[in-house]
């Protein structure tokens, strides 16, 4: 076989028809091309992405989530206009988005329910921001700091530095704690009782100095001590203080704890031990009648 004709058999299997879509007959060589196409926009829409995001967005006066909501934009801009191209450049005409429509119709129709389900939900993400880049959240029993908000999923980076990669639609019909969400300011409850015995006025400022002199406890709100109830073996009291930081809420509760027991220490105030009185009867006396001889047997 020459060469001439093997260049023909190529080009008579590259210009081969594989499906119609609409009027446009596809062939393996227009598949190809528009798939070449696509790939490479993708790869520039990355770089130009993050390099938008490097030498400009990061440059402006924007929060992270915003910031992180520029760069997708940019990012799925570019891979729209990309499509646009791959699909003119194989003479199928996007005008009145017809075809994109059809196409996602048709992929529903395959079982693409989720796949479409997730990617709206990833757009809503990005534009109405109910979680950002940046936040502290808590997606059923994990906690951690949303990474990436991607087209089907989000990163979420536990407190053990493991990543979870959580559906999008999980984020919009399911409940989603957001620790950092507008006001970042958080709440922190500290239960604690103290004996019976103890100068309440001393249990109440002791507490209320540990609030004041910890740094990250903040002083408006003001630090409040409140008597919840009359315990079995304690006042039981609780300490509410507010801190800026929703990431800090385990270390500060912790320091709090501490700070607890060393100003109670010093203050000479106790925390009972869990009490129980125990009452122990004497047995009462089993009548014993001379009448009935132990060694009988009965039937």
């Amino acid at each position: 076989m020459t060469l001439t004709n093997l260049y023909e058999q190529i080009n008579k299997i590259m210009n081969a028809a594989l499906f119609s879509l609409g009027e446009t007959k596809i062939s393996l060589g227009s598949f190809l091309k528009f798939i070449v196409i696509l790939i490479l926009f993708i790869y520039i829409s990355k770089k130009a992405s993050n390099w938008t995001a490097k030498k400009i967005i990061s440059k402006l006066p924007l929060q992270e989530g915003t910031q992180y909501v520029l760069k997708r934009f940019s990012e799925y801009t570019l891979i729209i206009i990309g499509v646009i191209i791959a699909f003119n450049s194989i003479g199928i005409d996007l005008r009145g988005l017809t075809v994109i429509f059809g196409l996602l119709s048709v992929g529903i129709g395959f079982g693409l329910q989720n796949i479409t389900s997730n990617f709206i939900s990833g757009l809503i993400l990005l534009f109405e921001q109910p979680i950002k880049v940046g936040d502290r959240v808590t997606v059923g029993d994990t906690e951690g700091d949303v990474l990436e908000i991607n087209i089907r999923s989000t990163t979420i980076r536990s407190l053990n530095n493991i990543s979870y990669i959580v559906p999008n639609t999980d984020f919009i019909s399911s409940q989603v704690v957001n620790w950092s969400h507008e006001d970042p300011k958080v709440r922190i409850d500290l239960d604690v009782g103290v004996s019976y015995n103890s100068d309440l006025d001393l249990v109440v400022r002791s507490l209320t100095e540990v609030a004041l002199e910890n740094k990250e406890v903040l002083n408006h709100p003001e630090p409040e001590v409140l008597f919840m109830e009359f315990g079995d073996s304690s006042w039981n009291l609780r300490l509410r203080v507010w801190i800026v930081n929703p990431k800090r809420h385990y270390y500060v509760r912790s320091d709090l704890n501490c700070a607890i027991v060393h100003k109670f220490r010093k203050n000479n105030i106790e925390i009972p031990f869990p009490q129980r009185d125990l009452h122990v009867r004497s047995p009462l006396p089993v009548p014993f009648s001379s009448n009935i001889s132990p060694n009988k047997e009965y039937n």
